[in-house]
């Protein structure tokens, strides 16, 4: 405020370097201009360098400079030695630095009379800077993404002076269509997209030495191997991506600039890993999956994807997304009272194999070593056994499955647990009274148990065995060499030492090769590290440093783990340890053995193997507290003690049913807890904690993982009556047949490792290299009561499991979707920009409406009536406009092809506005209707000429296919194609008749003979741009004056207006919300709300119905462009009761710019009252991240000052779901605030979940 300067219209602030005290330079612009009016008035930028002393608070300029050109878009300060800033023009390139005559080239001719600036031609380059993003790579180097995907590295060439005397521009690669960009660690860009996949790049310097010529020929050579590699690692999805796999266009640029003081270098870039985007989602449409097996096509449900427009240019695409996943199925059997099954690996005798296990004495080798093997056999599963009530099934696997009569397997009993040992070379079988130990098909030894009832359950960790018994006692064996000779290996019993003060109700064994649990403080083991001499004093140094920030990073995040390890060789290294690359022998973890035990009291313990010392302990384990704390301070809980809790907890205490402690992720280094209490799944992650003092307890702790995975049966009461019988003594049956596993670890289902959770709601857990958790559900085929990986010729890398009806299915997963994405995705890259989808349903295939952009140097001049066109000669240095040149083609669902000869191009300066798939009269069917392919467009050639439009109708025929090309079955048919009086903004249908809007009328015409004859019309406002309808009511969205409802009315042929809202509103799209009888209208705007309108002419606001009224509101923080609806899933299933109250209610589904889905669903006014107030209590309890504010969040946010205050009336789905994420104890406390129960509550969150639960 107080300087000379009137500082107006700032365009960009950054601090310099090499000054003593901060110095800000602010760009701007006092007088603005605009193109138009750069005859009259150019060179409006100026600069401004202001000093800011803090203590005396003076701000002095230093330094300013006016007259810069009036395109001017960003200023870069450039580092030390340099120093000074470079400013981006559109047209033009400066660099200014005080004390220094600014130095500025001309990118192209475009600044030719449009600035006065001194500017020298730059050789070589003809490019623009608007929409470019720039990184310094190093004090002299720019990399600049250009609008376009470009990649230029920009030098700054210097003279002795340190001030910069010439620019040099080197075409690198093209990318990705960038919207930000940041260099990671020395040697990695990461360009992150809105319009594309955001990319990791690696970036690699070739110092160029100007006499030598290197040949393309021998730079080929030597680039091979390592972009091969990127190929093959990356998945279909990036290869297809990324522009820069096939046009790495390494253009060397030679001269002399060696006396130069700068050294000019070429780089090249490379792909590591890239962040799939499906935004931004212009148009959505719902249509069927090409492939379903068989065995679900009779479905009550229909089965259904969501086909969304993505991306822009060359990085548009088609984004096919699925919420649950259909397994491919191969084969079904038949095989009912099945309980449940293992698959296990047979060894193969070879002596290589016996070699290697003497060496690694039966622990398990390091995984790395097992995949080197170059058959996959060795892999492959060999037996398949299924237990029953009374009788064990042996399957033999191998070209096919028989039955195997004579074997060592014990089938006379039921199995409890069957799995390998010994490095896969021996089987272990676990039935109620004894345990096996085979090789193969051979019986070596079979050890009867006997702890005074049947064993119930078994946990392996490669050598150990852990098994409980009915009344929780606990024993373990191990597999040790023979002691008389032989290679072979013998189970013995060890008996653990641990105290029973109360029953073990749940174990689990888990082998640690993240390093993560260890019982050493992380403190000593770098003060060990920093004590080795080996390196110079300045590097351990960095090390010790390093390391310790990364150690404060693991405390704060918990996500530092898979920095701290090599990375994989296929995978670039993200490490960011310094120390890794110098000492990865250090770092060579030793697998642990762990131990987990669940008593009936609440208390989970974990022991280390062999010799069982507690190293953990959590008291009330089932509550679900959000961290799980060690309080074991190194001794057992005394006896006395846990008797008295055990009394007064047990009648509130739930029941663990089931832990699993699994390493996942990146070479497993993100061990995750699974427990199944009650009716409840709490998921957590172990991290590294490292604050207590006492040396012997576990370095980890664990945090609860948010999920909606639903463990409720439908019938609550039931359950509870079994409880009662299971304690009160009749034991056997029922718990031996409760004890199914849920929880289902696999490594490798087509290249995917995780965790499958059977049960009612079956569920996928997956996580990659990545590190994100991913769950997907799995409801196409009902409850899943059991479930086996199965890896053989027949099924590579597949699956097995039973459904409720005791069909068992061998599987495979279907690879051509990313399941690394909250809902699997397939993204078919079209290269140019989509615009429309519809879906035809007669003929099961996609209409999409594209465009690519062309040079335009023409321009329509009219000479009376009629129309001539000018062709444009400029200089090679100009930059023509570009223009969109539309196109219409049919899309096949079965391989996403464009399905050939189906492309109808529109014509030079003809933009598509709308298509829609709309069902006119036809008297070809039986029904009366017939759908077809309405396209709306508009002419648009310039000021002077008039704005037209056509109307395109085209039938979907089918056709006999050419030979070699089934998809050719399908072709366009044009029935209608004429142009209309003024530019057609919308299309829709209405009673079989088709409206459209035209200019500002809208017209109802019916279809007849291939023609369109008027039936109606009527006036409207500015600009009509969407248009839905449902029987013979029509909603109209207007650019600026809010939406209309139009009616149709058959008899009079009259079109009327019925009601509107008289506000301005700058409307996005529209939908109608359907809640049994009443009808709402969902209108998105332009400052990202969602607002519902409602007809309701007894209201005394409505002025007698001619307003409609705003019922609802809610800000979703991102522009909404497309809706479509849905009724409420499983109302086809008539048995269940609690479906009538959602018969005829349908959810209106959204697909957002910024790559995100949601919906919106009427509620009951009971339900809506109950979670109102547990929003409330939310918003108020739950202490939010950065203190943020959800109620206000999700307030309607009004540029304009409006007259009426928000309505709200929409809860917010992503809070309330946040109670899921509490303990039991906060769950009851907020429930008892409200009034209601925790098991209400829970109902309504899951019964939502349920009827939301479509594609």
């Amino acid at each position: 405020r107080e300087l000379d300067e009137k500082l107006l219209n700032v365009i960009d602030m950054q601090f310099l370097y090499g000054y003593y005290e901060p110095t800000l330079l602010i760009l701007f612009e006092p007088n603005q201009t605009w193109p138009g009016r750069v005859a009259v008035r150019q060179d409006t930028c100026s600069i401004v360098a202001i000093s800011l002393n803090i203590m005396q608070k003076v701000h002095p300029v230093i330094w300013s400079l006016s007259n810069l050109p009036f395109d001017c878009t960003q200023a870069m300060a450039v580092p030390k030695p340099i120093g000074g800033v470079v400013i981006f023009a559109v047209n033009s390139l400066l660099y200014l630095n005080q004390s220094v005559p600014p130095y500025g080239v001309s990118l192209n001719s475009l600044t030719n009379g449009t600035t006065a600036f001194p500017l020298r031609m730059q050789d070589g380059v003809r490019i623009m800077l608007d929409c470019a993003q720039a990184a310094f790579v190093s004090y002299d180097k720019i990399v600049i993404s250009l609008k376009g995907g470009e990649i230029y590295v920009l030098t700054l060439i210097t003279d002795g002076m340190r001030s910069v005397r010439a620019f040099h521009f080197d075409k690198a690669a093209a990318s990705v269509l960038t919207t930000c960009m940041t260099t990671l660690e020395p040697g990695y860009l990461f360009l992150g997209s809105r319009l594309g996949n955001s990319l990791l790049l690696k970036y690699t310097e070739k110092l160029q030495e100007p006499p030598v010529v290197v040949t393309k020929d021998r730079e080929r050579q030597e680039e091979p191997p390592n972009k091969k590699k990127r190929l093959d690692l990356s998945t279909g999805w990036i290869a297809g991506d990324v522009a820069l796999l096939d046009d790495l266009d390494e253009i060397e640029v030679y001269g002399n600039e060696a006396q130069s003081g700068t050294q000019l270098a070429t780089y090249s870039f490379e792909v590591c890993d890239s962040i799939l985007n499906i935004g931004p989602c212009v148009n959505a449409s719902m249509g069927e999956p090409a492939f379903l097996s068989e065995e679900f096509q009779n479905n009550p449900e229909p089965d259904l994807e969501i086909v969304v427009c993505s991306g822009y240019g060359k990085n548009g695409a088609l984004s096919v997304l699925q919420r649950s996943i259909r397994a491919q199925v191969v084969t079904t059997f038949e095989l009912p009272g099945c309980h449940d099954m293992w698959t296990v690996i047979a060894s193969e005798k070879k002596e290589e194999a016996n070699a290697k296990d003497q060496k690694t004495d039966g622990e398990k080798m390091e995984k790395e070593t097992k995949e080197v093997t170059p058959e996959d056999d060795v892999r492959q599963h060999g037996f398949l056994i299924l237990s029953r009530e009374d009788s064990t099934m042996i399957l033999q696997t191998g070209q096919e499955i028989m039955e195997l009569d004579a074997s060592g397997f014990a089938t006379q009993g039921p199995t409890i647990f069957a799995g390998n040992i010994g490095d896969n070379k021996y089987i272990v079988q676990v039935s109620p009274l004894g345990i096996r130990l085979l090789e193969g098909v051979n019986q070596l030894h079979f050890i009867p148990v006997d702890l005074g009832s049947p064993i119930l359950h078994c946990a392996v960790c490669d050598p150990y065995v852990v098994i409980m018994s009915a009344e929780g006692h606990v024993t373990m064996f191990v597999l040790k060499r023979d002691t008389y000779g032989g290679n072979t290996h013998r189970l013995t019993m060890q008996k653990p030492q641990i105290h029973m003060s109360s029953k073990v109700i749940a174990l689990c064994a888990y082998r640690d090769i993240s390093g993560m649990f260890t019982t050493e403080s992380r403190a000593s083991l770098l003060k060990e590290d920093c004590g080795r001499g080996s390196q110079s004093e300045a590097e351990t140094m960095i090390t010790n440093i390093s390391t310790t920030v990364d150690d404060e990073e693991e405390m704060l995040y918990g996500e530092a783990g898979s920095a701290l390890f090599n990375a994989p060789k296929e995978e670039p290294s993200r490490a960011s340890v310094p120390m890794v690359e110098k000492e990865p022998s250090h770092f060579k973890v030793e697998p642990t053995n762990w131990c987990m035990l669940v008593r009936e009291n609440g208390v989970m313990e974990i022991y280390q193997l062999p010799d069982w010392r507690l190293v953990f302990l959590v008291k009330n384990f089932p509550m679900g507290q959000r961290v799980l704390v060690d309080s074991s301070s190194g001794q057992p809980t005394t006896q006395g003690e846990g008797k008295k809790e055990e009394v007064t907890r047990l009648t509130e205490m739930p029941v663990v049913k089931e832990v699993l402690l699994v390493g996942l992720g990146n070479r497993q280094t993100r061990p995750f807890l699974l427990v199944h209490v009650e009716q409840e799944l709490l998921i957590y992650e172990a991290f590294p904690y490292d604050a207590q003092q006492s040396q012997n307890n576990l370095k980890v702790r664990f945090k609860k993982v948010p999920h909606n995975i639903n463990f409720r049966e439908k019938k609550l009461k039931q359950s509870k009556k079994d409880k009662k019988v299971e304690t009160a003594g009749g034991e056997e049956l029922p718990v031996a047949k409760a004890r199914v596993g849920r929880f289902r670890y696999f490594e490798d289902i087509s290249g995917y490792c995780g965790i499958f959770i059977c049960g009612p709601s079956p569920h996928w857990l997956f996580m990659t290299s990545r590190g994100a958790l991913r769950l997907h559900p799995m409801s196409v085929d009902g409850p899943i009561e059991s479930f086996a990986p199965f890896h053989n010729v027949n099924c590579p890398k597949g699956f097995l499991y039973f459904n409720k009806q005791g069909d068992l299915r061998i599987s495979v997963l279907p690879t051509y979707l990313s399941y690394d994405a909250p809902w699997p995705v397939r993204k078919i890259p079209l290269r140019c920009t989509a615009h429309y989808v519809s879906y035809h349903v007669e003929t099961k295939v996609y209409a999409v409406t594209t465009s690519v952009t062309e040079i335009c140097n023409r321009i329509p001049k009219m000479t009376g009536e009629d129309k001539e066109f000018e062709n444009v000669e400029r200089d090679d240095r100009y930059i023509y406009p570009m223009l969109e040149k539309f196109t219409i083609q049919l899309i096949s669902p079965v391989s996403w092809e464009a399905i050939p000869n189906t492309r109808i191009d529109l014509e030079e300066w003809e933009h598509a506005t709308c298509m829609k798939t709309v069902s006119l009269r036809s008297e070809e069917t039986v029904s009366g209707f017939k759908g077809y392919i309405a396209v709306g467009t508009c002419l648009t050639q310039g000021e002077e000429v008039t704005c037209r439009g056509r109307i395109l109708i085209l039938d979907v025929i089918e056709v006999v296919p050419e030979p070699g090309q089934p998809l050719t079955k399908n072709k366009f048919k044009v029935l209608y194609e004429k142009e209309q009086k003024g530019p057609v903004t919308a299309l829709c249908h209405c009673h079989g008749y088709l409206v459209s809007a035209i200019g500002q009328k809208i017209f109802l015409w019916s279809l007849k003979d291939n023609e369109l004859t008027g039936m109606a019309f009527i006036d409207t406002q500015l600009y009509i741009h969407q248009m839905i309808s449902v029987k013979n009511f029509i909603l109209a969205a207007d650019i600026m004056k809010s939406v209309s409802i139009l009616r149709y009315q058959e008899e009079s042929k009259t079109l009327s207006l019925v009601s509107r809202d008289p506000k301005l509103l700058e409307v996005y799209s529209v939908e109608f919300m359907v809640d049994n009888s009443q009808l709402g209208f969902l209108v998105s705007d332009r400052d990202k709300n969602l607002l519902v309108y409602m007809y309701q002419p007894e209201a005394r606001e409505s002025f007698g119905g001619t307003r409609l009224l705003r019922r609802a509101d809610f800000n979703v923080a991102t522009h909404v462009n497309t809706f479509w609806r849905t009724p409420c899933r499983g109302i086809m299933d008539s048995a269940n009761k609690k479906n009538l109250a959602w018969e005829n209610k349908h959810i209106t589904w959204f697909a957002t710019l910024d790559g995100g889905l949601g919906f919106l669903l009427p509620m009951h006014e009971k339900t809506y009252r109950r979670l109102l107030m547990l929003q409330n209590a939310l918003i108020t309890m739950i202490p939010h991240h950065a203190g943020l504010n959800p109620k206000a969040y999700r307030m309607l946010h009004c540029d304009r000052r409006s007259l009426q205050n928000g309505v709200r009336n929409i809860l917010d789905g992503e809070l309330l779901n946040k109670y899921l994420y509490l303990s039991t104890m906060e769950r009851s406390e907020l429930a008892k605030k409200i009034g209601t129960t925790p098991d209400m509550i829970l109902e309504d969150l899951l019964e939502i979940d349920r009827v939301t639960s479509h594609f």
